[in-house]
């Protein structure tokens, strides 16, 4: 039988602006609540960025995830997940603090350097909330996001060697699935690895199903029985990917950091209705959902309560 289905949700994220969604989670109060309904609507983990509550920019200060991570531990038993990727634009010690100051049982790490051009989505609005959101948009056109090796190398040294903490692979290219390989050859990383495979941001993978199936394909050559594998597409792409994921046995990804839409045209009036959606989906396909103990104990999880929050 097929394994449950792991069904991370991220709530917020560090792309989309206020102006694109009066839904899109931004104050602690509002990040909180997102993660504790998407939890409780099917989410086994919750994967986590902060903002400024005045003006919704991404930004890394642990106080700030301080102010919304004890309530989500209170309030549902799900996996946080909290990023390492923070902002773009954000150095590599912005991006770690948070994650070091509350030693979670897991984090996101991206497998490598890419062109993520946000830029396009500039031009569908006239009018905006914040002076900030256009310029942050607008300097992903000369914006390399990146993750060297040396950054690699760190990261999975501080929080993995550590703190305990075990990764959310997310790998945006082909060439990523052999950076993480790369990561399993020094000893630095074992298994049981969480892939996370991003399709659809401009500069790295295409949302095409015969590169889902390729990406999945090579990882299986490369980590045979050592890994689980998750699927997320940005924008329009996010359902049907998602989809394609739980038929091919995989996990997935959903909420407003990936999409800020529920169907065509319509907007996602909340994370847990998208959560709600994509878990009837995977019922009909005649699967189950994967509770947090699941995840934890599928991923090698230290435990909720060798946390530091």
């Amino acid at each position: 039988m097929a394994k449950p289905v792991i069904i991370t949700c991220a709530p917020t994220g560090g792309i989309h602006t206020p102006t694109m969604s009066p839904h899109l989670p931004v104050t602690p109060d509002e990040i909180a609540q997102a993660s504790v309904e998407a939890a409780a609507a099917g989410a086994a983990i919750v994967h986590l960025h902060a903002r400024d509550p005045e003006t919704g920019r991404p930004d890394p200060r642990p106080e700030l995830f301080q102010r919304f991570l004890p309530r989500i531990s209170a309030e549902s038993d799900a996996v946080v997940n909290i990023s390492t990727g923070g902002g773009l634009g954000m150095t590599r010690e912005e991006r770690l603090r948070a994650a070091v100051s509350a030693s979670p049982e897991m984090a996101s790490l991206n497998v490598g350097s890419l062109n993520f051009g946000i830029f396009p989505m500039r031009q569908k609005y006239d009018r905006w909330k914040h002076d900030w959101e256009p310029e942050f948009l607008e300097s992903t056109r000369d914006l390399v996001f990146k993750n060297t090796f040396a950054d690699l190398e760190y990261i999975v040294r501080e929080l993995g060697g550590h703190h305990g903490t075990r990764f959310e692979f997310e790998c945006y290219d082909l060439g990523h699935l052999y950076n993480l390989a790369w990561l399993v050859d020094q000893g630095w990383v074992g298994p049981p690895f969480f892939v996370q495979m991003v399709f659809g941001v401009l500069g790295g993978v295409g949302a095409d199903l015969d590169n889902l199936v390729h990406m999945h394909t090579v990882a299986d050559k490369l980590f045979g029985d050592d890994y689980e594998w998750s699927v997320l597409a940005a924008g329009r792409h996010q359902m049907p990917f998602a989809t394609q994921a739980a038929m091919l046995g995989g996990n997935l990804r959903v909420g407003m950091e990936d999409s800020l839409y529920i169907g065509p045209g319509e907007l996602a009036p909340s994370n847990a209705a998208q959560v709600t959606k994509v878990r009837s989906i995977v019922e009909s396909l005649g699967h189950t959902v994967a509770t947090p103990d699941e995840a934890r104990s599928r991923l090698g999880l230290k435990g909720a309560d060798r946390v530091a929050f």
